[in-house]
């Protein structure tokens, strides 16, 4: 899963396999989303899938309850996700996008805002974040090609990635 700022608007890529140890039981998931009122919000996770589900489910209903704010909706679902006993035992990672600003969320309490223009999750993140660098560093290309470019190379080094690719972009309003 990886989220690229560039030109007013962030790209969330993520790819579609899903693995069970070190076989592929599925090539075409979803991982990437829209949220919030009229998709305002772009956001995709890394790990078992179930989980995402309840996390995405957690995430909406506190973008309802915080008026589409997606900071304070990320604060209240790590403190959430952190606190709660079932919450806590879920295994997966979000990455979540309003335009301007992006976050990497996680079950120990993180609420992430990267330095630069890109951040990265699951197996492969790594790999597409070092990818989308360098090309942020030493190309023209917009956000959704280095979101593409990158996250190919990942695939070509990561056995958990696949090219089978979900793109959500997200513009910055006002």
């Amino acid at each position: 899963m990886l989220a690229v700022r560039r030109g007013g608007e962030i790209v969330v890529i993520g790819d579609g396999q899903v693995s069970v140890g070190n076989m592929i039981v599925k090539h075409g998931a979803r991982k990437v989303r829209r949220l919030g009122e009229e998709g305002a919000i772009v956001a995709g996770f890394a790990g078992a899938s179930a989980d995402a589900i309840t996390l995405f489910e957690r995430l909406e209903s506190q973008l309802k309850s915080h008026a589409g704010n997606l900071t304070r909706a990320a604060v209240e679902l790590a403190k959430e996700w952190r606190s709660d006993r079932v919450l806590r035992r879920l295994d997966a990672m979000m990455l979540a996008a309003d335009g301007r600003r992006m976050f990497v969320l996680s079950g120990t309490g993180d609420v992430l805002e990267p330095d630069g223009d890109s951040t990265a999750i699951g197996s492969g993140g790594g790999y597409a974040q070092a990818a989308a660098r360098a090309l942020l560093e030493n190309t023209s290309f917009g956000a959704r090609e280095i979101a593409e470019k990158a996250m190919g190379i990942a695939a070509e080094l990561c056995v958990f990635t696949n090219r089978n690719v979900t793109v959500e972009a997200v513009a910055a309003k006002g």
